[in-house]
């Protein structure tokens, strides 16, 4: 069990990543902190925890919003006494989000508010609760594109999580010392409903498979295993990484044959 008596909290996890990584950990024995603002999503996470005998609580919050932020951490402390573990991981990727031309300043500043403003204040309340157990691990979804632009122009998610990368660098230095953690995770592209949305035609598809050396969509469950590395004691030397996940894409110069 390798994150046994440890709780952690995860934002999105009413689907996608968050859902698939919130399952993983209490296999791993660790108590989860649903958090979502899609209540009937976060409900139906906490339920399959509990169908395969874990324990878990829903905490609906907009990780845009600090009072919402600060009370995630304060019911993950109430609740379970302790926060071992912060994953940053909501986000959303907007179908309006184009090139810089096109993209309306209303998309751009959702997009920030949650992707890169919703990590900030998950670190801000997050980092007090680690400080109170002792330490512990801050996972942060970025994303390929924090390294390489997009071929699918989507020039406010780009940015975001490019934020996020070099939020997550800085805190890695700050709190290094302190036995906190910090990394980012990159996923490459995935087939979830939050990218398939975006890849809404099949050209759209296409243009991003043809960059990925493995010729596929990574699936959320291949991005928990990842989480569950940073979350647990086996990565405690690791700090300030961009934790790539993306079948190739980043490593890529020409398309394989």
């Amino acid at each position: 069990m390798r994150l046994q008596n440890k709780v952690a909290l995860i934002t999105g996890a009413g689907s996608g990543i968050g859902r698939q990584t919130a399952l993983l950990f209490t296999q791993e024995g660790a108590k989860v902190v649903v958090v979502d603002i899609n209540d009937a999503g976060g409900a139906e996470t906490v339920a399959m925890i509990q169908d395969q005998g874990g324990e878990a609580l829903y905490v609906h919050a907009d990780v845009s919003q600090a009072a919402d932020c600060e009370t995630m951490v304060q019911q993950a402390e109430a609740h379970f006494g302790q926060l071992n573990v912060m994953f940053n991981n909501a986000g959303i990727m907007h179908s309006q989000d184009d090139d810089a031309v096109s993209t309306d300043e209303a998309i751009w500043d959702l997009t920030m508010n949650i992707n890169a403003k919703g990590v900030f204040l998950g670190c801000k309340y997050g980092i007090p609760a680690l400080r109170r157990a002792g330490g512990g691990s801050i996972i942060n979804t970025a994303s390929f594109v924090a390294l390489l632009g997009a071929a699918t122009p989507q020039v406010a998610y780009t940015a975001s999580k490019g934020a996020v990368l070099a939020l997550t660098r800085e805190l890695a230095v700050v709190h290094a010392r302190e036995n906190i953690r910090v990394n980012a995770l990159c996923p490459g592209p995935l087939h979830t409903e939050l990218l398939m949305k975006f890849l809404n035609t099949e050209a759209k598809k296409q243009r991003r498979l043809v960059h990925i050396p493995m010729g596929r969509f990574g699936q959320a469950k291949e991005m928990a295993y990842a989480a569950l590395y940073l979350a647990s004691d086996e990565s405690s030397y690791v700090t300030g990484s961009e934790f790539t996940v993306d079948g190739g894409i980043t490593a890529a110069y020409v398309t394989p044959e």
